[in-house]
């Protein structure tokens, strides 16, 4: 007479269990996700690229070192190279970012 009451409760304890299970993984699936890597610069170039736009657009701090800028201009045009398919564009804009970081300055104006 014990073990009927005793297997019941065990497939009522079950049944409860699997309800909080699934309640829990819709939980885990409706939550935003939040991007784990580092988020590269996002947003419209300004007529004069300034440090901090460089420093954004290659995803460093603007009191880096040298080594620490090419490293970061590297990873970057890997990334958005145009044979790659990246933009002709946007590797101007790395490029130009790489310049103002290293303190080269271009004399003449961007066509874009």
């Amino acid at each position: 007479m014990v073990l009927p009451i005793v297997a019941g409760i065990a497939v009522a304890a079950a049944a409860l269990a699997g309800r909080r299970g699934i309640q829990a993984w819709q939980a885990y699936k409706a939550r935003p996700i939040v991007p784990r890597l580092r988020k590269f610069y996002e947003g419209g170039f300004q007529p004069t690229m300034t440090r901090r736009e460089a420093a954004l657009i290659l995803g460093i701090r603007e009191s880096v070192g040298q080594d620490k800028i090419r490293e970061a201009h590297r990873n970057v045009m890997v990334a958005n190279h145009p044979d790659a398919g990246g933009s002709h564009y946007l590797a101007s804009k790395i490029n130009e970012a790489k310049e103002v970081m290293l303190g080269k300055t271009k004399t003449g104006g961007s066509a874009f």
